[in-house]
């Protein structure tokens, strides 16, 4: 059985083996760019995670592991557009580097090569994995509209915005646990509880994230830090602090969020507020429950090489305390 570290290395090789043509050199070079940015590579390693949890031997579950790495990486792609992302992962984002039209145009083809890497799975579970990732994918879409559509919508319910986060990135992290099962071949109920241990350890990771956009070290995140503020996007420190800010607070935030200004006095305002109403704590709170309900369901797990899987919930525990 493999550890984090090992199954994290087994998928940097291996998508270092993928080949891309040379020309169009301005079409492949942007998908090896983003791949090479690195990241956690957590999508791919809960697949393998949740393989090994029934069979050591990860051969199976390599092709659906790098296909949901490249998806993930072309949502990376297209969100940084849609975000006006100057930064992913410390360097320029693809449409920075080149422009709006590569960036684009590099995603489509890393979306129809995710299809090519998942049909590689034996016939006999392709239906199920490709049914699987279809419904997770289209869910990401979903989610990715409604988070636009809170930027110029007022009056978002925090139930609205729970619901957005879970599609847009839950979903993921839910099926690529559930596929690892299918790759595995372990039962049915397994594979129910992998999906739910991942839908809410993803809740809880999307918490974080909303977090450190607001809190974050910007050397250590990544990416722009008050870039939510920025785009008016309505995260759940925002929505949370509506919940409990007194009038003149509450004026000053929804008066922050209906301009495009992009300062960083905007910034340091909003993040004012939130400090002030103690969001940071209601945050975390919501983290961690969401992560109790995950570890139920990975306890409900009928295995006995649960060791890796319980030590990827700790670094995400570590990363909420």
């Amino acid at each position: 059985m493999q550890n984090l570290e090992q199954l994290q290395l087994l998928i940097n090789e291996e998508l270092a083996k993928i080949n891309y043509p040379n020309s169009p050199k301005q079409l492949y070079q942007p998908i090896q760019y983003a791949l090479e940015l690195g990241g956690k590579r957590m999508r791919p390693m809960l697949i393998l995670l949740a393989h090994q949890l029934f069979n050591d031997d990860l051969i199976k579950a390599i092709s659906p592991a790098l296909a949901i790495e490249v998806f993930h990486n072309f949502t990376l792609l297209h969100d940084d557009i849609m975000d006006n992302a100057p930064i992913r992962r410390g360097k320029k984002t693809v449409h920075e580097k080149w422009n709006k039209n590569i960036a684009i145009l590099s995603g489509d083809v890393m979306m129809i090569q995710t299809y090519q890497l998942m049909l590689k799975v034996d016939s006999d579970i392709s239906k199920d994995i490709l049914d699987i990732f279809s419904k997770a994918a289209t869910q990401v879409c979903e989610g990715q509209q409604w988070d636009m559509d809170f930027e110029t919508q007022n009056d978002v319910p925090l139930s609205d915005y729970m619901k957005m986060i879970e599609n847009k990135t839950a979903v993921l992290l839910a099926a690529s646990l559930q596929i690892g099962g299918i790759t595995a071949n372990t039962s049915k109920e397994n594979q129910n509880h992998l999906y739910h241990f991942g839908l809410n350890m993803g809740i809880a990771f999307q918490l974080k994230d909303d977090l450190l956009d607001a809190f974050g070290n910007p050397d250590e995140f990544g990416k722009q830090v008050g870039g939510d503020i920025i785009a008016n996007k309505k995260t759940f420190l925002y929505l949370k602090a509506l919940q409990l800010a007194n009038d003149k607070q509450k004026e000053s935030l929804v008066n922050s969020f209906e301009t495009q200004e992009q300062t960083e006095q905007k910034v340091i305002g909003v993040k004012t507020i939130f400090t002030d109403l103690d969001i940071p704590k209601y945050t975390k709170d919501m983290m961690k429950a969401y992560y109790t309900k995950a570890m139920k369901h990975l306890d409900a797990i009928d295995s006995d090489n649960k060791a890796p899987l319980i030590a990827f919930s700790k670094k995400l525990m570590d990363r909420i305390s």
